[in-house]
């Protein structure tokens, strides 16, 4: 794999997933950090507070005991405890030295309280891992045992759980709508691009919304408009060779009957029925890409179809009708005939017959399918069909290869009378060639 195609594994895919996520993640992120910062210094505020108020409270409680008589110590015992440390006169509960950070960090609070005149441990009861006692000896050698529960400096209060999910829930939904609005115009221009035909005349991107979106739909707009003119500039330079090159073939063809019957007459005169006929197919071809004029009228499908079919039969060709034809349309009839009999003279060419059916479709629109049973198309080879000059058969005997431009011709009418054309080769052998319109 080349460098700068590496796939991350578990990135997404779409640039809409990718910006969801990458501003999602950034935003949280930050939004967390600051949560945790403002929590850490809360809660050295609290904490830093707290230890300071008991380091106060401490103090007054010792020196109190101390100075009292040791039969009033009792009385006062329980008067100089507070909620989270208790005084008991004695040695205490039998504990483990605690050198944790908490437990270190609390001893020296009361070293400073007692002011360092009484020695002092710290020990952690076993079985409750809150809980210590500080163990110290008063002046006249009682000892003295504070037994200490440490509360939680800062507790969560119950509602703000449900405050953080919410503001979450809130910066979702902002990253949703900010990645929504720059993801939108790039999908109406990808949908815009999809839809470009420029042998149509469709309504242009609006250039409405921030500036570079403005922009960006000018200059699509711009594209397009300058596509059609290279397109109409071609079709115009074929139709302008192609009805110049029709004065010099016929006067050609008046030199050829004048000079005397030979060989060679004869095979200049086959060489200009295939130029005329070549100048004619660019001809109809530069005209079918504007349409002839045509208006549309409504057409009895059973009588127009059979009509087409009767002309060939006329004539000897085997062209059949299958099933029922029924309905009607609107339509522009000799565009569809047009059309239709560029099907025809393909299929007689390379499967000697043809069958024409009529169906509608699922959303009400005809659909026109001339059916043979021929060589068929290589799949590979059904979209190039479609394009002018391009012929399947690559002799050079125009009787076998034609000139390229019979599907092209029937695509370009298809356009103006509002419709499309498929191929597909048919299962059994054979290619069908449909045209749908409304």
């Amino acid at each position: 794999m080349s460098k700068g195609h590496h796939q991350i594994v578990g990135w997404p895919r779409s640039l809409r997933s990718r910006l969801f996520l990458i501003l999602f993640a950034g935003l949280a992120i930050a939004y967390g950090l600051s949560f945790s910062i403002l929590f850490a210094e809360r809660y050295m505020s609290a904490k830093a507070v707290m230890l300071g108020t008991l380091e106060s409270d401490l103090a007054t409680s010792i020196a109190v005991i101390d100075r009292l008589p040791a039969e009033e110590r009792s009385d006062w015992v329980d008067r100089l405890s507070r909620g989270n440390y208790r005084l008991v006169l004695g040695p205490g509960l039998p504990g483990v030295s605690d050198m944790s950070g908490r437990g270190a960090e609390i001893a020296e609070r009361i070293e400073e309280a007692a002011g360092h005149k009484f020695p002092l441990r710290v020990q952690s009861i076993p079985g409750d891992g809150k809980r210590l006692q500080a163990h110290l000896t008063l002046s006249d050698g009682a000892p003295l045992t504070i037994d200490l529960t440490p509360r939680g400096v800062m507790p969560l209060a119950e509602w703000l759980p449900y405050v953080f999910a919410a503001q979450m829930a809130l910066l979702l939904l902002c990253t949703w709508f900010a990645v929504r609005q720059a993801i939108r115009p790039l999908s109406v221009l990808s949908a815009a691009a999809e839809a470009l035909d420029p042998s149509k005349q469709g309504a242009p991107m609006s250039e409405s919304g921030p500036t570079e979106v403005a922009h960006a739909a000018r200059a699509f707009n711009a594209m397009r408009n300058r596509i059609a003119h290279y397109l109409e500039e071609r079709i115009q330079i074929l139709a302008a060779i192609s009805h110049d090159l029709q004065t010099p073939i016929t006067r050609m063809r008046l030199r050829a009957d004048m000079a005397d019957d030979t060989p060679e007459k004869e095979k200049l005169v086959s060489d200009l029925r295939e130029i005329e006929r070549l100048v004619q197919d660019g001809v109809a071809y530069a005209r079918s890409s504007h349409g002839n004029g045509e208006k549309t009228s409504r057409i009895d499908l059973a009588s127009f179809i059979d009509s087409i079919a009767y002309d060939y039969q006329d004539t000897g060709k085997a062209v059949s009708v299958l099933g029922v034809v029924q309905g009607i349309a609107i339509t522009k009839p000799h565009a569809l005939r047009r059309i239709l009999t560029n099907f025809i003279d393909n299929a007689i060419k390379f499967a000697g017959s043809a069958e024409i059916s009529v169906r509608r479709g699922d959303e009400g629109d005809v659909i026109v399918t001339v059916l043979d049973r021929g060589p068929g198309i290589p799949p590979d080879m059904l979209d190039r069909a479609m394009q002018p000059f391009f012929r399947i058969e690559t002799s050079r005997n125009r009787d076998t290869g034609g000139t390229g431009l019979g599907l092209a011709i029937a695509q370009q009418l298809a356009a103006t009378i509002g419709g499309s054309v498929r191929l597909y080769n048919r299962l059994g052998g054979g290619l069908a060639a449909e045209v749908s319109f409304r």
